[in-house]
């Protein structure tokens, strides 16, 4: 019959007492029933949905994991598999990014080691650079603003292109940014790339970058019974 005392779930799923009851309040698990001398009474879907709870947390964080979880408790199996599918997906393509940002990086490391950027490669306009990178343009005009990102003015219009240098940084910027890094720390550490100490400090930044990606695919992939198990419930 499995556990429905709350002290009983809050053992199973390795929250406390407390931390069950705000959880049911916030809507992560489904309403408690009632025994008949008024206490709660829990099922084995609660403990589920709690396990579930906790991976999703560690793969999108507490706030986007309450909604998720909603949307995976109450809507058709179609729609709840595929925002967990889209989960997935964002985690594989911020792992990409990354991987991108360690090649650009090295890229430069390289320009260092030689006395200057490659020459040769093609240049992308603000909209191609945009799509590349996930963003939007009006992201790129700020980096510019904020002296991250340098691009080439051609034409009366001043429309921006981006050579391979300012790609290569583009590149770095957007995976610092994701990773939660700030505007000043990454002027900081975009601007500590010309010296040999400041690429290996933001090789070391990336790693821990993919590391992170690394700890919550795997948070999601634990979760991956518990949330099949609430789909629908």
């Amino acid at each position: 019959m499995g556990p429905s005392r709350t002290v009983d779930v809050a053992r199973e799923s390795g929250y406390s007492v407390q931390q069950v009851r705000d959880l049911e309040r916030l809507g992560v698990i489904p309403p408690a029933g009632r025994a008949a001398n008024g206490y709660r009474s829990y099922t084995p879907v609660h403990v589920r949905a709690l396990r579930a709870y906790r991976g999703l947390a560690g793969a999108v964080g507490p706030v986007e994991a309450r909604v998720l979880l909603a949307r995976v408790r109450t809507e058709p199996l179609v729609e709840a598999a595929a925002a967990i599918s889209a989960v997935h997906v964002r985690l594989t393509r911020e792992r990409e990014e990354v991987l991108r940002a360690q090649e650009a990086l090295r890229a430069i490391r390289g320009e260092a080691a030689d006395g200057g950027p490659e020459g040769g490669g093609d240049a992308m306009t603000i909209t191609e650079l945009a799509g590349a990178l996930g963003v939007r343009p009006s992201t790129l005009r700020f980096w510019e603003q904020e002296g991250l990102v340098a691009p080439e003015r051609v034409t009366s219009l001043r429309a921006r292109r981006y050579g391979v240098a300012a790609i290569r940084a583009a590149r770095v910027v957007a995976a610092l940014r994701a990773g939660g890094y700030g505007i000043p720390a990454v002027r900081e550490i975009m601007a500590s790339l010309d010296r040999l100490d400041g690429l290996e400090a933001t090789g070391r930044v990336l790693r821990e970058r993919l590391d992170r990606i690394a700890d919550r695919t795997v948070a999601l992939l634990v979760a991956g019974a518990d949330l099949a198990a609430v789909c629908g419930t």
